[in-house]
C-alpha cells in the first residue's frame, strides 16, 4: 500500500511550545516514510486548507525542524477561525475534504484548543458521511489550561512558569520602592473564564505574607469593597501590595470588568485590559500611588524561560498523535495523564475529541483559598510540577537563536479559488 499524505496545522493563540509539538509529529513522520509519505502544513492554521494555501515540509532539513522543539510561536502561523456547525455551512467542510484529496491526504492533525477541537471532530464526522478515509486526530494545546480530561495543557506550564517568575521579581521592586514610591502594583494575566494562569502567580509564595498578597480569578465574583479593605489591610501591615489579575474578572452580574464590546473571531468578548480598571479603583478609593503592567503576548512567547516538563509533554503529545493515526486511530485527542504528584510521573493516554470539544475546564473552588484571594496547597500540589526544569534555547549574541522556517507552497491541484465566508 503506498503511503499517503498528512495535514497538520496550528490552531488559536500561540504558545512557547506548540513548536514542540510540531517537532514531535513530523519527526515522527519521518520515521515512518513507508506510511506516511509528506506533511502538509496549513498556512495560517485550517485557513490553509480551505484556500489550499499549504506548505511542503519535507523541504525543511532535519536540524531546522528539530530547531523547532526550542522555537515560540506558530512556525507555519495560525488563526482563529471557527468553523459554523455541519448544518450551517456544509460547503466548508466539503472544501476540506475536496483539499485532502487532491493532495492525497489521509490524516489530518489539528493542534489546538477547545474550538479547535470541535473543527477536528466536525471533520471527522464529515469525512465519515462522504465515506472519505480521514484519520483526525487533535493535538492539545492552550495556555489557558481549560481543556476537560487532561492533566495538564502545553503551553500552560511555561506561561505559569513566567508569570510565578514575574511575579516574584516584580515584587523584589515593589518592595525596595514602597516607602517612598509604588504602594500597590498589578500585573494582568491571561485567562478569560478560567483562572490558571492567574493561580500560578500564587507559586511565587514562600510564606502565607509573601507577594502576590492578592489573587483576582475570573471564577470568583469581583468585590470592590471587600477588595479595597484586602489591599488597605496588606499596604497597613506589610508596607505594599502585589496583585495578580485573570484578564477574564467578572463582576458579580456576571460583565467583564474590562470588555471592550467588540468580539473576536470565535465570538468571544474582545477584553479591554482589566489592570487599569483596577489600578483606577485602587487610586480613587485609596490614593495610593500604583503601577500596573499587562503580560500579553510576552508571557506566551517566553520561549528562554519555558518549563521543561511543558517541553517535553508539547513534544511527545506531537508524537502520539503519529502514533495514533497508524495504529488506526480516529477523532481522538492524546493527553497527559498524572500519575502521581510527587515525584511528578505522567503518561501519556487519549480522549474522544467530542468529549474535549467546547468544554472550559475551570479551577475547582478547593484550589482557591476560602476568602478567594489565594491559592491553597492542593493547588500548589498540582501547579508546581508542572513549572519544573529549564530548557533554554541555544544563544548567540547575547540573544536566543530561533528557527525560521522556508514555508516552501505546495503547488495547487484545485483550479477554482476558494473564498472565505
Amino acid at each position: 500500500m503506498p503511503a499517503i499524505n498528512a495535514f497538520y496545522a496550528q490552531s488559536g493563540g500561540v504558545t512557547a511550545v506548540i513548536n514542540a509539538s510540531a517537532c514531535g509529529l513530523i519527526q515522527t513522520v519521518r520515521r515512518h516514510p513507508e506510511r506516511i509519505a509528506t506533511v502538509y502544513a496549513g498556512r495560517n492554521g485550517i485557513i490553509g486548507a480551505l484556500t489550499e494555501d499549504l506548505i511542503d515540509t519535507s523541504r525543511e532539513s532535519d536540524e531546522d525542524i528539530a530547531a523547532l522543539r526550542h522555537t515560540p510561536a506558530a512556525a507555519f502561523g495560525s488563526c482563529r477561525y471557527k468553523l459554523k456547525g455541519l448544518d450551517k455551512n456544509r460547503a466548508e467542510y466539503e472544501r476540506l475534504i475536496e483539499v485532502c484529496k487532491a493532495h492525497d491526504i489521509g490524516y489530518f492533525f489539528y493542534n489546538g484548543g477547545g474550538d479547535s477541537q470541535d473543527t477536528s471532530n466536525k471533520i471527522a464526522q464529515m469525512a465519515a458521511a462522504v465515506g472519505y478515509p480521514l484519520a483526525c486526530i487533535g493535538i492539545p494545546k492552550t495556555v489557558d489550561n481549560d481543556l476537560p480530561i487532561t492533566d495538564a495543557c502545553p503551553g500552560f506550564g511555561s506561561v505559569a512558569k513566567y508569570v510565578a517568575v514575574s511575579v516574584r521579581e516584580a515584587a523584589f521592586d515593589v518592595a525596595s520602592m514602597a516607602k517612598t514610591s509604588t504602594k500597590v502594583f498589578i500585573l494582568e494575566v491571561m485567562g478569560r473564564h478560567a483562572g490558571w494562569i492567574a493561580a500560578a502567580g500564587g507559586l511565587a509564595q514562600e510564606r502565607s505574607t509573601d507577594p502576590p498578597h492578592i489573587i483576582l480569578f475570573p471564577e470568583i465574583p469581583f468585590d470592590e469593597p471587600g477588595f479595597l479593605a484586602r489591599v488597605k489591610h496588606v499596604v497597613d501591615t506589610e508596607g505594599y501590595c502585589v496583585i495578580v489579575v485573570s484578564e477574564g474578572l467578572k463582576n458579580a452580574a456576571g460583565q467583564f470588568l474590562s470588555e471592550a464590546g467588540t468580539r473576536d473571531a470565535f465570538g468571544h468578548a474582545q477584553l479591554g485590559g482589566v489592570a487599569p480598571v483596577i489600578a483606577g479603583l485602587v487610586k480613587t478609593g485609596l490614593g495610593y500611588k500604583y503601577h500596573w503592567a499587562v503580560a500579553d503576548y510576552l508571557q506566551r512567547a517566553a520561549r528562554h524561560i519555558a518549563s521543561k516538563t511543558d517541553v517535553e509533554q508539547a513534544y511527545a503529545l506531537g508524537r502520539a498523535a503519529v502514533e495514533c493515526a497508524l495504529a488506526g486511530k480516529n477523532a481522538v485527542l492524546p493527553i497527559i495523564v498524572r500519575k502521581s504528584d510527587d515525584p511528578y510521573v505522567w503518561e501519556v493516554g487519549e480522549a474522544r475529541l467530542e468529549e474535549v470539544a467546547n468544554v472550559e475546564k475551570k479551577i475547582p473552588r478547593e484550589y482557591i483559598a476560602e476568602d478567594g484571594y489565594g491559592i491553597t496547597d492542593d493547588c500548589r500540589r498540582y501547579l508546581r510540577p508542572l513549572i519544573q526544569g529549564e530548557d533554554y534555547p541555544p544563544y548567540e549574541n547575547g540573544l536566543p537563536c530561533y528557527v525560521r522556517l522556508r514555508n516552501v507552497p505546495v503547488p495547487k491541484k484545485l483550479t477554482a479559488d476558494y473564498k472565505l465566508p
